[in-house]
């Protein structure tokens, strides 16, 4: 059976031609981003050597990337991730309530990432936190985590915020633990409403600020006359919260956080064939009942999509606010739980990376594949030099 199919072989087959022709429009983010999955697990990074004790073979283990982008390096992080999240959650239901950026705004948005991706955060915590705050609706102080997405199905831009919350909150004076009414959260078109004024308000002060820039077609935004205009036509316009169904408990909590948390624009499982210089891959048609369909693309045109969704340089895409911001986050989830006559769980035990792949797979590194007797390590391998390395790829 030949291997399966992977970004990374994409990668090296046509990225050296898309850095070509591209060059003056790929920044230093996308040179690393596609410089690192070209090498992930490679002999560029070095790795090392197992022996099975047994039968004698002989195991190269290369080392991972970790780049965020990197489809093959989520996994492991994912585990770390909820391995830590799972001591914070309460036995109460979940809800998932989603913010979406119009198509004007997510073309400003890709010109301006760090800014807008940042604006979009703190404006769906804010309007979250106001909404559930009043004593019309909740009346108390809620907890979220918000993981942001950029892409759609098809790879193209599309900016939204996923965001998880605990069904209720602690009350204005920290005395008792407020549940929302079984199966309803907040109401989507007041959270709508409330998103848009804050979100165009605060786009209003980042472009005041000089913190916005526009290019291209979006060059005329630059002008105060032209930009009030626009946000006058984003006014008018509805702007999507979506509020899907309470999760059943806290272990379906900790099964969506993981497929969502460390996603990345497209998995190697979507991948079918690279063949022609053309690429086809599965995707989802929301708007024609789920259905699964294949799309196929020349090699620029996916690498292209793939790298819209390169983030920033520090950009965090998982914020925790309210009770569970990083600031306070032990002292209320303590609180919380005493409200609730819940008590904490245990902390899971300490594991290293062999056990997480256990997890994960289910397979064990520490077993021969051949006739399951133990590997032993043998020793390391170093890096190839800089120069063999591909062009574009930053170890640091």
């Amino acid at each position: 059976m030949p291997p399966a199919l992977e970004v990374a072989e994409v990668f090296r087959r046509h990225g050296e031609t898309y850095r070509q022709t591209h060059a003056g429009h790929l920044g230093r983010v996308e040179h690393r981003v596609m410089g690192a999955i070209e090498a992930c697990r490679t002999a560029v990074l070095g790795g090392h050597t197992e022996r099975c004790a047994d039968c004698g073979l002989i195991r190269i283990a290369y080392n991972s990337c970790r780049n965020r982008h990197c489809p093959k390096c989520q996994g492991l992080a994912r585990a770390e991730w909820l391995a830590a999240r799972q001591t914070e959650l309460l036995p109460v239901p979940y809800f998932h309530v989603v913010f979406t950026l119009p198509a004007p705004v997510a073309e400003i948005a890709f010109q301006n990432k760090a800014t807008v991706y940042a604006l979009l955060f703190r404006t769906a915590a804010e309007t979250l936190r106001t909404i559930a705050v009043d004593p019309r609706h909740l009346g108390a102080e809620l907890g979220v985590v918000a993981v942001l997405h950029s892409w759609g199905q098809n790879l193209h831009h599309h900016p939204h915020v996923h965001c998880v919350v605990p069904g209720g909150g602690l009350s204005p004076d920290g005395t008792h633990w407020i549940a929302c009414r079984p199966g309803f959260f907040l109401p989507v078109r007041v959270l709508s409403r409330l998103y848009r004024r804050l979100f165009l308000e605060g786009l209003q002060r980042v472009f005041e600020a000089g913190k916005l820039r526009f290019f291209g077609a979006l060059a005329g935004l630059a002008s105060s006359p032209v930009f009030a205009q626009q946000l006058a036509a984003l006014r008018r316009i509805d702007w999507v919260v979506y509020a899907k169904r309470p999760f059943g408990g806290p272990e379906q909590v900790l099964a969506y956080l993981g497929r969502y948390t460390h996603r990345i624009a497209i998995s190697n499982s979507r991948l079918i064939k690279l063949e022609d210089g053309r690429v086809s891959f599965r995707w989802r048609d929301y708007r024609h009942h789920d259905k699964v369909k294949v799309m196929t693309l020349a090699a620029d045109e996916f690498i292209r999509r793939f790298l819209l969704h390169s983030l920033p340089d520090g950009f965090h895409r998982i914020r925790h606010y309210g009770f569970l911001a990083n600031g306070h986050r032990a002292a209320k989830l303590a609180l919380c739980r005493q409200l609730l006559a819940t008590p904490p769980p245990a902390p899971p035990p300490p594991t290293d990376y062999r056990e997480h792949y256990r997890q994960l797979t289910g397979l064990s590194l520490e077993i021969c594949p051949c006739c399951g007797g133990a590997m032993v390590p043998l020793g390391p391998l170093p890096r190839l030099c800089r120069q063999s390395m591909p062009i574009g790829f930053d170890s640091s």
